[in-house]
């Protein structure tokens, strides 16, 4: 459990004590984080196509991420609702920011693509895999894992070069109690999405704790427990972030914990933009805050819950 737990945290923390202050350098990780995630995804969907009985086991997979992200979205709502009238977030005045970085369209067109990646993956495996046989599928799959060490390091760079202390971020209370609730109420659902899986809890627990993190959920859930969950607890963090796209808008300015929340680990950046651009500047830190408290709890609780 342990040395699995300081594989993945050792470089996040190796990429967090990097202070970065040349703007190209910086403009660089960010793309680089951007390609690790396709080639992730590409990856993913090669070890897919290597799957005996393809067509069955992507229909199991759709069935099951959708059961999961109904229970899950339930839970999120419920609590992330009841969080929003004890707070009482005042925005002030909304003050719509209209050159946000990316529009919801734009956003969601982004998201759909990496659905399209990993079915580009698919599609590139079951054309090689009669040349290629069987190793190309376990050669993808430690490819995937060293991308993914890749990509924790680049992102804790990210998080180090933030432009917020790690100060400012633990006293920022409603951030805090935003993700805490997120978390508990994300668990609470894979716990009782488990039986409907037919996974044992901590399976369950563990599907639920990617918080929107899909690209580290799908490789660490798919390490452990097979493709086709890896692929479930994919499509059920993407999922999130779609349905936080449609639900920011609609609900920020009456219920901002549950618009900054719903969104879990994406909240600090995909969308941010869009929790920017409806909700105002006031949300932007509480967002920021959030979802790099779920950013940072998610590998190792992931992890931690698949070896119990």
């Amino acid at each position: 459990m342990f040395s699995g737990l300081l594989i993945v945290l050792l470089p996040l923390v190796l990429g967090y004590l990097v202070p970065v202050r040349n703007s190209r350098v910086m403009n660089a990780i960010n793309r680089g984080v951007s390609l690790s995630i396709y080639a992730i995804l590409m990856l993913m969907g090669l070890s897919l196509a290597g799957l005996p009985d393809l067509a069955a086991q992507l229909s199991r997979m759709g069935g099951q991420a959708l059961t999961l992200f109904t229970v899950i979205t339930l839970c999120n709502l419920l609590a992330l609702g009841w969080l929003s009238h004890r707070l009482q977030l005042d925005l002030g005045r909304p003050q719509i920011v209209s050159n946000a970085p990316t529009s919801k369209i734009a956003a969601l067109a982004g998201s759909l693509s990496l659905v399209g990646v990993v079915l580009a993956g698919i599609a590139l495996g079951l054309v090689l895999k009669p040349f290629v046989g069987e190793a190309l599928f376990g050669g993808a799959e430690s490819l995937a894992e060293w991308v993914l060490y890749l990509l924790l390091g680049l992102i804790g760079c990210q998080l180090r070069n933030s432009g917020m202390p790690l100060k400012q971020i633990l006293l920022n209370r409603h951030g805090l109690f935003i993700a805490v609730t997120l978390a508990l109420s994300s668990l609470l659902g894979g716990l009782l999405a488990a039986p409907l899986l037919d996974l044992r809890w901590n399976e369950g627990l563990a599907m639920a704790a990617g918080f929107g993190w899909y690209s580290l959920s799908g490789i660490l859930i798919g390490e452990h427990l097979g493709p086709v969950l890896g692929g479930v607890a994919f499509f059920n963090d993407l999922t999130r972030e779609l349905m936080a796209f449609v639900l920011i808008p609609l609900v920020i300015q009456r219920m901002a914990p549950l618009a900054i929340g719903y969104g879990g680990a994406t909240s600090m950046d995909f969308t941010l933009p869009v929790i920017q651009q409806h909700g105002g500047v006031a949300c932007v830190p509480i967002a920021v805050v959030s979802g790099f408290l779920l950013s940072l709890l998610s590998p190792p609780l992931i992890l931690f819950l698949l070896s119990l």
